[in-house]
C-alpha cells in the first residue's frame, strides 16, 4: 500500500514511468532517461528550501538553480559580479545608496511578473525573520525597524538600497550574490503565510510564508523545485518561464546516496550519471575508467588546525610556529588529500579577491624542536586534540599526532561528533581543534573577520570569530580588517588582504592546511558539468546528455 502511494504521487509530479522508476526503485535503478539528469549526492544537510532560512551545502546549490538573484558572481572573473535580474546599478557619491534597474518582462515560475517589490520584500522577510544567513543582510544596518526603509521600490524595476557606512561596493554586490539574498515571488508567498501571535521572541503577526517555503518553492530560476523528500530526493523541473536561455533538461534528480563507494558503483551500472560524493579511492577508479569522466574545482573551503590561546603553552609564539613545522604537508596531499584538497596555507581560498598563493611551511622536526626550546619546552609537553569523527579531519589528525610527537609533543585525541566538538570549540575550552571553515559569501572579508579580527575577547564576546574562539587578542589586525572593509580601491583592497594573510600566517595560532577540492564522476555522455567555486554556484542548466 506504502510503495503504491508513492508510486502514485511520483506520477503526479514527474512525467513517465521511467522517471518514476529512477525515483522509487530499490539498489537496483532504471536507466536513467535521456531528457533528465540523475546525480548521487547526500543530501542529508537539506533541513529547508526556504531561501531565507537554509544555510546548509546541499541546499544552497539547490537554490542556486532555482532562484534569481539582483547580481551572480561572475564566474568568468570571480572578482566581480554581474547582472542577473538587474539590468545596472549605481552607487551613490557617498557610498551608502546603491539603486538598481530591473530587467523588464520578466516572471516567476508561478507566471506572476517580477518586479522591485518583490526584491524589497525578499530582504524584509530575510531580515524580519533573523534564521542563520540574516546576518549577510543584516550587517548593513538592516533590522526588522528599519528594512522597509532602507530596502525598497521606487518604482516597478527601481530598488534602492540604504547601507550604515561607506563599504567597498564589492563587499556589499558580493554579500547580495549569496542565497539569503534570493528573490521570492510576494503574490504566492503571500498566499501561503500563516498567522502568528506576536510575543517577546517574534514580534510580527505572520511567518512570512516560512512554514510552507520549508518544502515549497516561488523562484524564477533556470530550474524549479518540484518535490524535495527529506533525506530521498529533490527533484527540479525546467521554468518555461525563465527570462534567460532555458535549461538543456527537463529535470535534474538528486538521489540521496550517502557513501563513496555506492555513488561510484552505480554510477558505473549507469544508474545515475553523475556521482558526487567521491572518496580518494573512489575517484581515482572513476578516473581510469575509460566510459566515465571526473571533473574537479577548488571551493572557498580551507581545513585548518587552531590552537587556543587561554592554554599557557599554545599562547608562546614560539609554540605556535613551532607546530606549523609539525604538520607533514606533502604526505598529507599525496594520501588522504589526494583529489579532493590542494594544500593551501593562507586563509583567503584561490580565486578571491586578495588571494595570497604561499606554502612557507613545511615538515621540519628539527627546526620545530629548536623553537620548543627556546619557548622554554625543550621535552615537549601534553595536549588534547577536539576531532570530529568523520574524513579527512580524522586522518589529517592522526597524522599530526604522529608528526607531532616526534619533537616530544603528545597530542591526545578526543573524537566526538559535530555537535560535540562545535559545541566544545564555540565555548572556548578546547586545547587544539581541527576543522574546516567555508565562506558564507564570495568576498575576502568572510574568511578574513574570521581568522583575522577580534573586537572583544572577553568570554562575553559577542563577535565570535575564529580568532575569538582561540582567544587570539589581536586589536590591531581587527582595525586592519576593517580598514580593508571600507576600501573601495580594488586593488588596494586585494593588497591590504594579502598583508592581513601574511601577518596571519605567521603570527596567528591558526595551522591551515588545505583549501578543498570538490569533485565529481559523470558518465561520458554528460556535456557541460562545471563545478563552480561556491556550493551555491554548481549550475546544472547549461548540462547536456548526448
Amino acid at each position: 500500500m506504502m510503495m503504491q502511494r508513492l508510486a502514485a504521487h511520483s506520477r503526479s509530479l514527474l512525467a513517465g514511468a521511467a522517471l518514476s522508476a529512477v525515483l522509487l526503485a530499490g539498489p537496483a535503478f532504471a536507466v536513467t532517461p535521456a531528457d533528465t539528469l540523475v546525480e548521487g549526492f547526500a543530501i542529508d544537510d537539506i533541513i529547508t528550501m526556504d531561501p531565507g532560512e537554509a544555510f546548509e551545502l546541499s541546499t544552497a546549490e539547490v537554490t542556486g538553480n532555482t532562484y534569481d538573484l539582483l547580481v551572480r558572481l561572475d564566474l568568468d572573473d570571480t572578482s566581480k559580479v554581474k547582472g542577473d535580474l538587474a539590468e545596472s546599478w549605481t552607487v551613490s557619491d557617498d557610498g551608502l545608496t546603491y539603486t538598481f534597474k530591473l530587467k523588464t518582462g520578466m516572471k516567476f515560475a508561478s507566471g506572476n511578473p517580477i518586479t522591485a517589490e518583490d526584491v524589497a520584500y525578499s530582504f524584509e522577510r530575510a531580515v524580519k525573520l533573523d534564521k542563520s544567513p540574516a546576518f549577510i543582510l543584516s550587517q548593513f544596518g538592516l533590522n526588522g525597524d528599519n528594512v522597509a526603509e532602507k530596502a525598497k521600490a521606487t518604482d516597478e524595476t527601481t530598488f534602492v538600497f540604504t547601507v550604515d557606512k561607506p563599504y567597498a561596493p564589492s563587499f556589499v554586490l558580493n554579500c547580495l550574490s549569496a542565497t539569503v539574498a534570493s528573490v521570492v515571488d510576494k503574490k504566492l508567498v503571500l498566499e501561503h503565510v500563516k498567522p502568528m501571535t506576536p510575543s517577546a521572541d517574534y514580534k510580527y503577526d505572520n511567518d512570512f510564508g516560512n512554514e510552507w517555503l520549508k518544502t515549497g518553492y516561488a523562484g524564477s530560476g533556470p530550474y524549479k523545485l518540484r518535490e524535495w523528500r527529506a533525506n530521498e530526493v529533490v527533484v527540479m523541473e525546467r521554468n518555461e518561464n525563465y527570462h534567460g536561455d532555458k535549461a538543456k533538461l527537463a529535470r535534474v534528480i538528486y538521489r540521496h546516496m550517502k557513501e563513496s563507494s555506492g555513488q561510484r558503483l552505480a554510477l558505473e551500472a549507469g544508474d545515475i550519471d553523475v556521482a558526487r560524493n567521491l572518496e580518494p579511492n573512489d575517484y581515482d577508479a572513476v578516473s581510469k575508467n575509460t566510459e566515465l569522466a571526473t571533473t574537479s574545482a577548488p571551493k572557498g573551503t580551507v581545513y585548518y588546525i587552531s590552537l587556543n590561546q587561554k592554554n599557557p603553552n599554545l599562547a608562546k609564539p614560539e609554540v605556535r610556529q613551532a607546530l606549523k613545522y609539525l604538520v607533514d604537508y606533502d604526505a598529507l596531499g599525496s594520501t588522504i588529500l589526494k583529489g579532493i584538497g590542494e594544500i593551501h596555507q593562507t586563509f583567503l581560498p584561490k580565486g578571491v579577491l586578495g588571494e595570497l598563493d604561499e606554502n612557507p611551511f613545511k615538515l621540519d622536526v628539527a627546526k620545530a624542536k629548536e623553537l620548543l626550546e627556546k619557548a622554554g619546552l625543550k621535552d615537549g609537553f601534553s595536549v588534547t586534540m577536539d576531532v570530529r569523527n568523520n574524513q579527512p579531519v580524522t586522518g589529517m589528525a592522526e597524522s599530526f599526532q604522529q608528526t607531532a610527537g616526534q619533537a616530544g609533543v603528545k597530542v591526545e585525541i578526543i573524537p566526538g561528533d559535530g555537535k560535540q566538538t562545535l559545541t566544545k570549540y564555540r565555548a572556548r575550552n578546547h586545547d587544539i581543534y581541527i576543522g574546516q571553515w567555508g565562506q558564507d559569501y564570495f568576498d575576502p572579508n568572510s574568511n578574513a573577520q574570521t581568522f583575522a579580527s577580534n573586537p572583544d575577547n572577553s568570554d562575553a564576546g559577542k563577535v565570535a570569530t575564529l580568532a575569538w574562539r582561540n582567544a587570539w587578542d589581536i586589536p590591531e589586525l581587527s582595525k586592519e580588517t576593517e580598514a580593508a572593509l571600507v576600501e573601495k580601491d580594488s586593488a588596494k583592497r586585494a593588497a591590504l588582504y594579502q598583508e592581513l594573510q601574511k601577518k596571519v600566517l605567521d603570527t596567528s595560532p591558526f595551522i591551515i592546511i588545505h583549501q578543498q577540492l570538490e569533485v565529481a564522476g559523470l558518465r561520458g555522455n554528460v556535456k557541460g558539468l562545471k563545478l563552480g567555486p561556491s556550493f551555491d554556484t554548481n549550475f546544472v542548466w547549461g548540462i547536456t546528455k548526448e
